[in-house]
């Protein structure tokens, strides 16, 4: 929406009526901390009023009401919310999230630029505010076998876009610190961009040398002592709170006051049913505080420390001459979004219906040879590597467990809670299949299988019985990908997702109402994760520690190697 100068100019003095006014409220200062009355005058996108009394064409009671600046998730995937862009965006707007800023880098690892473009495209169209980071590192690691491949060439013809903000998420941060010239080539063209972090446990010189890339954000920050070392060294952290990574009781100690112009806020992975259940960065706000954090400095994160640390530099305060995203709530503690105003559009239903949509892309991205209770069969070993799962966490253990033996074959071991996991091939490039051991999904009967395996989205299914995995396999072949649940032969629970292999078609409420059944489903076999399914998606990730399984075999991350 463009604005006409003279108008804001005039509509801000009240030489003529604004075209939004919110009166009769109080706005958040986020530079003194300050509940300041007054009306809010709007024009076009813009604000050009506060602190005093506006007539408008439209107007709103706020009386007892509390404006924020509009929320921003700094770094997310919106394909692990199961839905479109669009869909995310009818999701989460309403509860404040104005701006989104997201690496579409799953999408990108099945479908390579066709997936950004598929962004771009809807990033264009969606009321929210979605930006996009451009995916560094497509395939993540040269220890996994993706559906495509994004090289400098493939990413600079999108560089120029307004929705792109720079680089997004750099995951091998062994292969920078080790110069690899395909890295090199990617950070050197994003040299005078922004270029996002990733940097799990990393510290000392070897953090010193990933920053001195031109690096400066990081959401895999898991404790408050290393967030402090980062911060020290110039970095912004992210605060992240998804489905499986937990961060933000960890981090509290470091959301203060002193800190919070270099703290911002993000959910990474987060599925409808979380969001539904306990809600989004409006979740993250209310936790914080309700667990001593000072509003100013948690509202801070929520909006114009984001929106510095990303260059977007019209947002994050309800002042004149900014941009008019603003969030109107009950009050400060319970963050509940009573209206939003998303560049000076009042969000309803019919502002959401009159967008323009975009055809989804990527059916039938899931390539699989037939597969048999025979390809997950695990070799004799007198110790085996397993991977520990630690519960909210995508960090694993490396663990080395004596496992029973028979018929030739390593067998699982339900007394100490071991299970088989193994990653399919999916993208119809070599037909592999890899086997290992899992601790910690509670399991006792069948399979769970998921097309969402981070980042190059193999299938991934873990299991007490290779016919069931075999069987859950097959199936998420058949619904174009998507989860299932089998025990005995039989699909218990299964939900569909047909755009490539990652989102659904459906509505985030149909999502959220499949995925109950879903999480049942699991706990009827014995899961006893609170969100089984994420932490399945995370397994085959070989950028975070300690041990993960690919396509193409376990990996030690400390290593940057197969486990032999």
């Amino acid at each position: 929406m463009s604005n006409n100068l003279e108008q804001c100019i005039d509509q801000g003095i009240g030489r003529e009526p604004a075209e939004l006014v919110l009166k009769n409220g109080r706005f958040f200062d986020l530079v003194s901390g300050e509940l300041v009355a007054g009306d809010v005058a709007i024009c076009g996108d813009r604000i050009v009023g506060t602190c005093d009394s506006y007539q408008g064409k439209t107007e709103i009671d706020v009386s007892g009401k509390v404006l924020v600046p509009g929320f921003i998730d700094t770094h997310l995937h919106i394909e692990s919310s199961m839905v479109t862009p669009f869909e995310f965006d009818r999701c989460v707007l309403s509860r404040g999230i104005t701006t989104a800023i997201c690496d579409p880098h799953e999408i990108a690892n099945v479908l390579g630029a066709e997936g950004i473009r598929y962004f771009l495209d809807c990033a264009d169209r969606t009321i929210m505010d979605v930006r996009v980071q451009l995916s560094s590192c497509v395939p993540a690691t040269h220890l996994e076998t993706s559906g495509a491949r994004l090289d400098i060439e493939d990413l600079l013809p999108f560089a120029d876009h307004p929705k792109v903000i720079g680089l997004a998420e750099f995951m091998n941060y062994p292969g920078v610190l080790a110069k690899d010239p395909t890295c090199i080539a990617k950070l050197e063209a994003f040299q005078t961009g922004h270029i996002d972090g990733h940097a799990p446990l990393l510290r000392g010189k070897p953090l010193n040398g990933y920053l001195a890339a031109g690096i400066s954000t990081d959401h895999e920050t898991t404790t408050a002592e290393e967030a402090r070392e980062k911060l020290t060294k110039g970095m912004h952290i992210l605060v992240r709170e998804g489905s499986v990574s937990k961060d933000l009781d960890s981090l509290l100690p470091i959301i203060t006051e002193r800190y919070s112009p270099f703290i911002a806020l993000c959910t990474d992975d987060r599925n409808p049913l979380d969001i539904a259940e306990h809600g989004h960065l409006d979740y993250m706000i209310r936790h914080a505080i309700a667990n001593g954090v000072e509003p100013l400095a948690i509202y801070r994160a929520a909006s114009i420390s984001g929106a510095r640390a990303f260059g977007l530099r019209d947002r994050g305060l309800i002042a004149p001459g900014w941009r008019a995203d603003i969030v109107v709530l009950d009050s400060l503690e319970n963050c509940h979004a009573q209206t939003v105003i998303s560049a000076g559009r009042i969000v309803t239903d019919e502002l959401f219906n009159g967008r323009e949509t975009v055809a989804p892309v990527g059916r039938s991205s899931v390539s699989i040879r037939s597969v048999s209770a025979s390809d997950f069969i695990a070799a004799p070993a007198n110790e085996s590597s397993v991977i520990g799962v630690i519960p909210g966490k995508i960090i694993t253990e490396h663990l080395r467990i004596g496992l029973p033996q028979g018929n030739g074959e390593t067998l699982i071991d339900l007394d100490q809670d071991v299970i088989k996991v193994a990653v399919v091939e999916r993208h119809g490039r070599n037909g592999n299949v890899s086997v290992g051991f899992v601790k910690g999904f509670g399991l006792k009967r069948g399979a769970i299988a998921s097309t969402v395996g981070h980042d190059c989205h193999n299938i991934c299914v873990v299991g007490t019985s290779e016919a069931d995995m075999a069987r859950a396999v097959t199936r998420l072949s058949e619904i174009e990908g998507g989860f299932v649940v089998v025990d005995e032969g039989k699909v218990l629970a299964e939900i569909a997702l047909p755009v490539a292999g990652l989102m659904s078609l459906e509505s985030y409420d149909y999502v959220r109402q499949q995925l109950g059944p879903l999480r049942a489903a699991a706990k009827q076999l014995g899961a006893t994760l609170e969100e089984p399914f994420l932490q399945i998606a995370f397994l085959p990730l070989p950028v975070i520690p300690h041990l993960k399984i690919t396509d193409r075999g376990l990996v030690d991350v400390d290593q940057f190697d197969f486990v032999t």
